[in-house]
């Protein structure tokens, strides 16, 4: 059977996950990292599923408006089709194709993301190689499309991509935002799609992982259910924090300050790895 997890070990992942899930650098390739390094084990995809409850409550409060102008204008859309021309109406939509490829390939590949995708050597590759695809859809990216400008076409493409962040180390923002700016929209409203487009995912991961994370495992580290808890609050009180923060921060300025972040993580873990300072798996 696995190692308990500590209180120490449960606050510090609470905290790594509320600071990296919207941040374009990989929250689950940081729980990986960290857990390894600093604690010599995994604390499993299904901690990490759970937490991301808190950092998605988070959107759902930030942007709690938005969600329910968006559902309101959805169904009233729905039943009423001189209004389907309303951009909430066509964001709900947006957000409902979106969701799609990264719920069928979760569903098909769900063993392979709990077990050969949260490989050290992989994570740590992805780092670096989704940091030069970040920077090139900053260098390559119009930027001047706004929100209102979305279409069904942009939210497959960025649902897409999405969907790569079920390798742990791309990065759910990072695929999204980059998929956005090279569709040429702005930083801002690629984030905030972004932000509305990973709820509905994240949310389903989590609950599906629920019954997972309090079943001990016979490796890794097990949470209790306090941790759990305790955990996922942190998660939400730091990720509400980092949503404003990073709206803000994307307004006036570039992808580049992740991309660098990225590169040197990733090259820190393959000469840890490299050294055998840490292992793979």
């Amino acid at each position: 059977m696995g190692e308990a997890m500590s209180w120490l070990q449960a606050i510090v992942l609470g905290v790594v996950q509320g600071l990296t899930e919207f941040l374009p650098i990989s929250s689950s390739g940081h729980l990986r990292i960290v857990s390894e390094v600093f604690f010599g084990d995994d604390a499993g995809a299904s901690f990490t599923a759970v937490t991301q409850l808190g950092t998605e409550a988070a959107v759902l409060i930030y942007f709690a408006r938005d969600i329910g102008r968006i559902i309101v204008a959805w169904f009233r859309g729905l039943l009423h089709p001189e209004h389907r021309g309303d951009l909430d109406y066509r964001m709900g939509w947006y957000v409902i194709i979106g969701t799609l490829p990264v719920g069928i390939l979760g569903f098909l590949f769900k063993d392979q993301i709990r077990t050969g995708a949260r490989n050290l050597w992989l994570i740590a590759t992805m780092l670096i190689v989704f940091a030069l695809v970040i920077a090139a859809a900053e260098y390559y990216g119009r930027k001047v499309r706004p929100i209102e400008d979305l279409r069904a076409k942009d939210g497959i493409i960025m649902g897409t991509a999405q969907a790569l962040a079920l390798i742990p180390g791309v990065s759910r923002s990072g695929g999204t935002i980059s998929a956005g700016l090279f569709l040429g929209l702005t930083r801002e409203a690629a984030a905030r799609y972004s932000f509305l487009l990973a709820i509905p995912a994240v949310v389903a991961s989590g609950l599906f992982s629920l019954p997972d994370a309090f079943e001990p495992s016979g490796e890794g580290l097990n949470a209790s259910g306090a941790q759990l808890l305790v955990a996922t609050l942190i998660a939400f009180a730091i990720g509400y924090a980092s949503i404003a923060w990073l709206l803000r921060f994307v307004v006036d300025h570039s992808m580049y300050w992740f991309v660098g972040y990225r590169i040197i993580l990733g090259a820190v873990v393959l000469s840890l790895l490299a050294t055998g300072v840490v292992s793979a798996t």
